[in-house]
């Protein structure tokens, strides 16, 4: 087992790095949320006073941050981490973020001796807390070996998508996708309950049909569908709908760079930005809150 420093302590971190603590590794951790230290502190890790005390002595340092601008101000420049990291150290960005914050980042690190990989993640803060996630990797395929003890203790799947940035790419596309189908999926569902139908039926009858996705079947964005959704308890936790707006911006830029048209992803991002202005905090799912008519 080794020592790991772990920055980033939100809905996602948070129980990504207690997972670890159990599967035995030691843990030193930062947040800038006092209440997310304690927990982990609760949990067995030793709390940093800041990301440069986490790093001291670690073997591998991860980090769950909300965009690029994040990351990037974390490692780069003269007082960024990859100065304070000795040259060997494995760096995890289990981060999402533009493709080529991921590259610039991964530059520095080889220029200083240091193995990055980038690793976003699927699977939202249920695959989280259960240790299931999906690891969407980026980077030489040596260095996702000395990943995978690490990501194995949080995740169930570990995909190797290509060079660095690539694992970034590949999980902007697959949030693309969610974004889609989950508006759809919130438009048939306030269609169906418009017209009288009840929401858990109408949703039994669509995932044994050929309108089943995800979003329908474990996320589902009706409240008292599932018990288990975000919209079942106020959207609260989840993954918030600003997020996926940042993540659609991210899909957008990705799209212009490389001149790949993306109609669809364009709409969701539209939608999604109206939805923010007054619900960014909230869970993606609640993007159905367009569609439902007052009660």
């Amino acid at each position: 087992m080794s020592n790991i420093a772990f920055i980033g302590l939100g809905n996602m971190g948070g129980p990504m790095a207690l997972n670890l603590i159990k599967a035995g590794h030691a843990l030193r951790v930062f947040d800038l949320s006092p209440a997310a230290l304690e927990a982990a502190r609760a949990a067995g890790a030793t709390v940093a006073a800041s990301p440069a005390e986490a790093v001291q002595g670690a073997q591998t340092a991860i980090s769950m941050l909300p965009a690029s601008r994040h990351v990037e101000s974390l490692y780069l420049g003269t007082d960024g981490l990859l100065a304070q990291i000795a040259p060997g150290t494995l760096v995890i960005d289990c981060s999402t973020i533009a493709p080529a914050s991921s590259r610039k980042v991964a530059e520095a690190a080889q220029a200083r001796g240091i193995v990055f990989i980038d690793a976003p993640v699927s699977g939202g803060t249920a695959g989280a807390a259960a240790g299931t996630l999906t690891f969407i990797v980026g980077g030489e395929a040596g260095a996702l070996e000395r990943a995978r003890p690490c990501l194995s203790a949080m995740g169930k799947n570990i995909f190797h998508a290509g060079g660095s940035g690539a694992g970034q790419v590949a999980k902007i596309a697959n949030n693309m996708l969610l974004a889609i189908h989950m508006a759809g999926t919130a438009e048939a569902l306030a269609l169906g309950v418009a017209n009288g139908l009840d929401p858990k039926v109408l949703s039994e009858i669509m995932v044994k049909s050929s309108g089943r996705n995800w979003s329908l079947e474990l996320y589902n964005p009706w409240p008292g569908v599932q018990d288990h959704a975000p919209a079942s308890r106020g959207y609260q936790g989840g993954f918030g709908s600003s997020l996926m707006l940042k993540d659609l911006g991210l899909a957008a830029e990705a799209s212009i760079a490389s001149g790949s048209p993306i109609p669809l992803g364009e709409l969701a991002r539209n939608l999604y930005g109206l939805h923010s202005h007054a619900a960014g905090a909230l869970d993606f799912s609640s993007i159905v809150q367009l569609y439902r008519k007052p009660v």
